[in-house]
């Protein structure tokens, strides 16, 4: 979709444990570029595990063991970069300081440790887009968390202080827009550019949502965080202090601040700069924007 964004200038892309190893996503994000005519994008691989060095939690049941619906591409031509993805991004933010925009699509140890590693990253930034969280809904990893914060809780909670302009697009958001069995159909039988590798890929993804979740169709998680980038018009918002539980029970789970009460003392949310929480999302124009866009030929 990025790709076929006119508007859009595609920087590069950094890679990250969550449907499959980091490994696995470099040699996917490689294999994107090539099939979408882009292979010179600069493609920066991203840590192996989270910050505390556990051993990541990679989602094969849900996308098959190579992240792209069990299809077994032939491997890339092309090579990654040699800098890591916190180097590459803090280069970038630097190089174009107040231009660029990151839609960070899984969990954010990338983001965290390129805060980590330069202090004025956060206000060089243009704008963070996070496919993250749940916001007064249940998580889809359990009851308290969502995939992608679950994956490195500490992480998000650095990212979410960090006082960059973020905007986090949750799956209270996100569990709303579906492509249904029709609206696939429907690609297939398009003069989309890609839409036969599309629905090549999506079809291990359909079929876990109809044996999970009984739902005919895909959920469009990352393409409605892409679609809060380029037309943040068809959101409304909520702006409060965002923490993330690092520990127990409830690790992984956002907690936002709206600001509605003034508390009696200090807490942990407190002295930190607020963040924009997607809350309403207009279902029927995200799909036929996300349709438009994966149909152009």
């Amino acid at each position: 979709m990025a790709f076929q964004t006119p508007e859009v200038e595609v920087l590069g892309l950094t890679t990250i444990f969550g449907n499959t190893n980091t490994e696995g996503a470099t040699r996917n994000a490689l294999l994107l570029c090539e099939i979408a005519g882009y292979p010179g994008v600069p493609v920066a691989e991203g840590s192996p595990e989270p910050l505390k060095g556990e051993t990541p939690v990679v989602a094969d049941f849900i996308h098959g063991s190579d992240g792209l619906g069990n299809l077994f591409l032939a491997p890339p031509k092309s090579k990654k970069i040699e800098k890591t993805a916190s180097k590459f991004l803090v280069d970038k933010v630097t190089e174009y300081p107040g231009e660029v925009s990151i839609l960070a699509l899984g969990p954010l140890t990338n983001l965290a440790l390129a805060v980590k590693r330069d202090s004025s990253f956060a206000s060089k930034v243009k704008r963070v887009v996070i496919l993250g969280g749940a916001f007064g809904a249940l998580g889809n990893v359990n009851p308290a968390a969502e995939a992608n914060i679950y994956g490195d809780p500490e992480a998000a909670d650095v990212v979410f202080t960090s006082g960059a302009n973020i905007v986090v697009v949750g799956i209270n958001i996100t569990a709303q827009v579906v492509l249904t069995d029709t609206d696939l159909f429907e690609l297939r039988q398009s003069q989309g550019r890609h839409a036969q590798s599309i629905c090549d890929m999506c079809k291990f993804y359909r079929d876990w949502h109809v044996k999970s979740e009984g739902v005919y169709g895909i959920v469009l998680h990352d393409p409605v965080c892409y679609v809060a980038l380029v037309r943040p018009d068809l959101f409304t918002y909520k702006k409060g202090v965002v923490r993330v539980e690092t520990q127990g029970i409830c690790a992984g789970h956002t907690l936002m601040d709206q600001g509605l009460k003034k508390w009696g003392s200090s807490n942990p949310w407190s002295g930190y700069s607020p963040v924009s929480v997607a809350w309403t999302v207009n279902v029927e124009e995200v799909v036929t924007y996300i349709k438009k866009m994966l149909m152009k030929p």
